[in-house]
């Protein structure tokens, strides 16, 4: 029998919904504001009554393999640049869904195998960290850097793993508590692809989500015999790059090269975001980055909400060459990857026009892609239908 995606991803040793992990998580205390994005704690901090505090890990994941073997292949170390910011907005983007971008101090961790990952690599993440973090500053952020550490690790890894851990004070009258999601509203989505004003080249919208999928099922068999570090010798070899391509292949429908598309540096949020608390501070009722769990993360915010996604953005080039390398389901694929939109803002439908301009004003493209209705289901949890390719995918709780 045919392997799904997800059984592929699970036999490769990632979790594509984290269903553990939530099962233990879930369990702990949730923190002041229960169903906000991000586990927000009393000020311990400065002990202030007004403030809260937050605490946020994330990282490029197996990205920064695929930089990794770029790299090894070229020679040029600069594409670590692109992997410092990955593992940056993977966190910051997290943080603008509870509405914290200001006084944000934030901290990386590189694990590298010494032998496979040289000094000159590494100081290129050093200076792309700085380098992001000052353009993130001039964009009107206010992130510093804590430091870090960098640990030689090659029992662990073969190649490098990249992350990074942000930590921010904010005033608990400024949280966006997730609380506002609600039946009634529109959802805007943000495009995750193109060329924003503030970045200077085309973005494929890949973000830092399914790239250990992406990699094997795209990536031609070439590097499995090459590059033995930058996988576990314990998975199936038809599983391990069992894809069509080398990087330098042209991605089709696009103006990248294979290995541009997947290397993609995250796009942030932030400026767009930031923009809209300032000048309409009560228009946002909840923001979901689409993230771990692609078009179904919304699942997890807002109590008895159907979420209607029936008027999508086009799906980018390098979802659909993902998706054909792979064979994977339309319903799969909008469980791993986002597919066109990374950002949801949750507003009145008379206030998505104002979040558009807005978006649009940054160069980014963005449209009312869906909107919140009364749960359907018997149980009244939260459900998700998505029209794609004339047929509408539903998924409900834990699917």
């Amino acid at each position: 029998m045919k392997k799904t995606q997800i059984d592929r991803y699970a036999a490769r040793g990632v979790s594509a919904g984290k269903e553990e992990v939530h099962a233990a998580v879930d369990k702990l205390d949730q923190g002041l504001f229960k169903g906000a994005f991000c586990k927000i704690t009393q000020d311990y901090l400065t002990g202030s009554k007004s403030k809260c505090n937050v605490i946020h890990s994330d990282g490029s994941g197996t990205k920064s393999i695929i930089a990794y073997i770029y790299f090894k292949e070229t020679g040029d170390a600069s594409v670590f640049r692109g992997i410092s910011q990955d593992s940056i907005v993977m966190n910051i983007d997290d943080l603008l869904c509870i509405g914290a971008f200001e006084r944000i101090l934030l901290s990386n961790t590189v694990n590298r195998n010494a032998r496979n990952f040289p000094g000159s690599a590494l100081a290129q993440l050093i200076l792309g960290s700085e380098e992001f973090l000052a353009r993130l500053r001039k964009l009107g952020v206010n992130i510093y850097s804590g430091g870090g550490e960098t640990a030689d690790v090659g029992d662990l890894t073969g190649a490098v793993v990249v992350d990074s851990c942000a930590v921010a004070v904010m005033r608990r009258k400024d949280v966006i508590t997730g609380g506002g999601i609600k039946p009634g509203l529109s959802i805007v989505g943000l495009s995750s692809a193109g060329r924003a004003k503030y970045e200077d080249f085309e973005n494929s919208g890949i973000g830092s989500n399914g790239l250990t999928s992406a990699r094997h099922d795209m990536l031609s068999p070439y590097y499995r015999k090459k590059y033995p570090e930058t996988f576990d010798p314990n998975t199936d070899k038809k599983l391990v790059y069992c894809g069509p391509y080398k990087l330098g292949d042209k991605l089709e429908g696009s103006n990248m090269t294979v290995g541009q598309a997947l290397l993609s540096p995250t796009r942030t949020y932030a400026p767009i975001i930031m923009k809209i608390v300032k000048k309409y501070p009560k228009l946002i009722k909840g923001l979901v980055h689409c993230s771990g769990g692609g078009q179904t993360k919304c699942l997890r915010f807002g109590r008895g909400v159907h979420f209607v996604k029936d008027n999508l953005m086009p799906v980018p080039p390098i979802f659909k060459a993902i998706q054909k390398a792979s064979k994977t389901s339309d319903r799969e694929m909008f469980e791993v990857y986002n597919m066109g939109h990374r950002m949801e803002v949750y507003c009145l439908p008379a206030d998505a026009p104002k979040v558009i301009k807005l978006a649009k004003g940054y160069g980014i493209d963005a449209a009312v892609i869906g909107r919140t209705e009364k749960s359907k289901r018997a149980d009244g949890k939260n459900h998700v239908s998505i029209s794609y390719n004339s047929a509408t995918i539903e998924y409900g709780p834990r699917d």
